[in-house]
């Protein structure tokens, strides 16, 4: 089980159910701490709701190739603006994205992009940026925590996305990691929004009907609705 009593109750309380996390938590089954747990109050600090941020990771292919997964986070409403993957990312790669993300998501006035040091986005990135009306903020070297908001997605995608498949090549990763993207910005619970998803979720009451399952990524993932 890849959720926490938090987003249990999160999700309990969508469907009409006013659980708290000290309940959930009483009746989950316990496991013995690995240290690798991580607070939530370094992501909830400095919000900038005119602000995005970009970075890469990489996921492994099958035949031990690496694969590049880009992304793009705003901050106010933890949304995924874009995800996009490549196995020989280059600059204007890179800016073709940042554009393509920001044309889509324009009503949002988008003002601050932060970004690290990584020698892909170089001045064919920056001008790009420039002409979107976006002013850069470069992290300082070796300091991931500056950016903080997206290095939490990366983690996030990891752990309970591509830690999970072993994709073929490019564009199998590609379905995998925005069918992920769209639950998680449509469905997935977050502590940071009162347990709404970025695009808000319609809450019911205890009376509107069966709780159903629909299966994400083949049942990695499930979404829970009420029946009509």
């Amino acid at each position: 089980m890849l959720w926490g009593a938090p987003r249990i109750a999160a999700e309990l309380k969508v469907l009409g159910h006013d659980v708290t996390e000290t309940t959930v938590a009483k009746y989950m089954v316990r496991h013995r701490p690995d240290g690798s747990s991580q607070t939530w109050s370094t992501f909830l600090r400095n919000h900038m709701s005119g602000t995005i941020a970009c970075d890469f990771f990489t996921v492994p292919t099958v035949a031990f190739r690496n694969l590049y997964v880009f992304v793009v986070l705003h901050h106010g409403s933890r949304k995924i603006l874009r995800v996009g993957v490549t196995e020989h990312p280059t600059a204007e790669w890179t800016a073709q994205h940042l554009v393509e993300a920001v044309g889509d998501h324009e009503a949002l006035n988008l003002t601050h992009l932060i970004r690290d040091r990584d020698k892909i986005f170089g001045d064919v990135f920056t001008r790009k940026a420039d002409a979107l009306g976006l002013e850069e903020v470069v992290t300082p070297k070796a300091s991931p925590w500056c950016n903080g908001y997206v290095e939490r997605i990366n983690g996030t995608l990891r752990r309970e996305c591509t830690d999970h498949i072993i994709p073929f090549d490019e564009r199998h990763l590609q379905r995998v990691v925005r069918e992920f993207a769209d639950y998680y910005n449509r469905e997935r619970c977050h502590q940071s929004l009162d347990g709404d998803a970025p695009v808000k979720r319609r809450r019911w009451s205890d009376v509107e009907g069966d709780v159903t399952a629909r299966r994400v990524l083949g049942g990695l993932h499930h979404v829970y609705t009420r029946a009509a």
